[in-house]
C-alpha cells in the first residue's frame, strides 16, 4: 500500500428520504456472533457534518471487548472501529474546513458536549458531560441513537472531530495512530519529551510499538522493558537502544534511576514497584494499560522518596491529534501494520487475543460486500 493510492469513487448506495444513505459493514448481532456482514443507516450530513467513504480502518483490541461484551452492558448490532481513514465525499453547508476528495480520518470521539472546561481546552476527552465515542455510544445530537463504527464502508462525522491525514503517509499504516498513535503521543508530549530524555516502554504491543517510534522521533533514548527475551530483536528493530528483561533483577538494579518518563502499555496485572524504582527525581510512570483485574498495590515510599508521578492517561483530544498527524508525517512515523479483508476479521480477532499481530491489523473496507436494501443497525 502506498500513499499514491487512487482515491475509490463513492459507493453507489441506496439513497435513503432523508439522502442518508445504507453502507455495507461487518459487526456483532450478539456477544458470541462473531462478526458478521451487517448494513448499517448513515444520516444526511447536516450543515456541520462531513460524509466520509471509509478506505482503511485499524482493529483496536477494544473493538474484541466491546464486540464480545465483555465490557458489559452492550446494545446490538453493534459495528465496532475507531481508526478510520477515508476520503470526503460530501460536506455540510457550514463546513469550510474540509473539502471533497480530501483524505481524512476519524478517531475515538464524534461528539461531546463543547462547554465544559475540558472541551474549552481542547480536551474533548476528558468532556464533563461525557464524550460520545465512535461507536456503542449515545449520539445525543442526533436522536439518541447508537454510533456504528468504522468496520463499514462509509460514516457521516460532525467537521469538529474530523482530521486531514498528510498526503505523505501511507494512509493504511495512519488508520492505527488515531488510537494507538495519539494514546503514546499525549503523555510524551505532556510529560514535554525532548532530545536526550530517557523514556522507557512496558510492552511491546500495539502501543507500546508506537511508543518506541514516538519517542525516538522526539530525540529520546528508549528502553524497552519486557518479560520476553523473544521481544528483545523486535525492539531493537523498532529502534530501542536498549531492552531490559524485567523480570531480571540484576537488570533491573542496572536500570535503577536512569528513566525520565515510563509509558505502560500492558493490559494485564503486575507490579509497578519494581517500574518505580528505575524513574529518576521528578519521574513519571504513566498508565495506558487497562488491566481487567486488580493491579499489586503500589508502595507509596516508592513514590515519595523521588517526587515520582503515577499518571492516566485517555487517548488524546481532536487539535493533539492533528498534532500528532503533522509530527508523524514530518518525522515518517507509521504503524507497522497487517493489511485483513472483512471475511477474515473473526480470525484476526483470536489473533488479537492470542498477541499474535506485529503489530496493527487493519481492515480494507473494499472488501465488505455490498449494502443491502434495509440497514441492520
Amino acid at each position: 500500500m502506498t500513499p499514491g493510492r487512487p482515491v475509490p469513487p463513492p459507493l453507489a448506495t441506496p439513497i435513503l428520504p432523508d439522502a442518508g444513505t445504507l453502507a455495507a459493514a461487518y459487526g456483532a448481532v450478539s456477544p458470541d456472533s462473531g462478526l458478521v456482514p451487517l448494513t448499517v443507516a448513515r444520516r444526511a450530513p447536516k450543515p456541520d457534518d462531513v460524509e466520509i467513504a471509509i478506505e482503511f480502518c485499524g482493529l483496536c483490541h477494544s473493538d474484541v471487548h466491546a464486540a464480545r461484551g465483555e465490557w458489559g452492558g452492550q446494545t446490538y448490532p453493534l459495528v465496532p472501529g475507531h481508526e478510520i481513514v477515508g476520503t470526503v465525499t460530501r460536506v455540510g453547508s457550514a463546513v469550510t474546513g474540509f473539502a471533497v476528495g480530501e483524505r481524512v480520518g476519524v478517531g475515538c470521539i464524534v461528539d461531546s458536549c463543547r462547554e465544559c472546561e475540558s472541551c474549552l481546552d481542547g480536551l474533548e476527552q476528558y468532556c464533563e458531560k461525557g464524550m460520545t465515542g465512535t461507536y456503542g455510544a449515545v449520539d445525543r445530537r442526533n436522536g439518541d441513537t447508537l454510533t456504528q463504527g468504522g468496520y463499514a464502508s462509509s460514516i457521516v462525522v460532525d467537521h469538529r472531530y474530523v482530521v486531514r491525514v498528510p498526503a505523505s503517509l501511507d494512509p493504511a499504516a495512519v488508520a492505527p495512530l488515531l488510537c494507538a498513535g495519539i494514546t503514546t503521543f499525549s503523555p510524551l508530549r505532556h510529560f514535554d519529551v525532548e532530545e536526550g530524555d530517557v523514556v522507557g516502554v512496558v510492552g511491546l504491543g500495539g502501543l507500546g510499538h508506537m511508543a518506541v517510534k514516538l519517542a525516538k522521533a522526539m530525540g529520546a533514548r528508549v528502553v524497552v522493558f519486557t518479560t520476553s527475551e523473544s521481544k528483545v530483536p523486535a525492539a531493537l528493530e523498532l529502534g530501542a537502544d536498549e531492552v531490559v528483561l524485567s523480570r531480571d533483577e540484576d537488570a533491573m538494579a542496572a536500570a535503577n534511576r536512569t528513566i525520565d518518563v515510563i509509558i505502560d502499555t500492558v493490559a494485564a496485572p503486575h507490579d509497578l514497584n519494581p517500574l518505580f524504582r528505575t524513574l529518576r527525581v521528578d519521574g513519571a510512570l504513566f498508565q495506558l494499560g487497562l488491566p481487567s483485574e486488580a493491579m499489586p498495590p503500589v508502595n507509596p515510599r516508592a513514590l515519595i522518596r523521588r517526587r515520582i508521578a503515577y499518571a492516566g492517561s485517555l487517548i488524546g483530544g481532536i487539535a493533539e491529534t492533528q498534532e500528532m498527524l503533522d509530527f508523524c508525517a514530518e518525522h515518517g512515523v507509521v504503524a507497522d501494520i497487517e493489511m485483513v479483508d472483512a471475511g477474515h476479521l473473526n480470525e484476526a480477532y483470536d489473533r488479537m487475543v492470542a498477541g499474535d499481530v506485529k503489530y496493527r491489523f487493519v481492515l480494507d473496507t473494499s472488501t465488505l460486500q455490498a449494502p443491502a436494501k434495509e440497514a441492520d443497525a
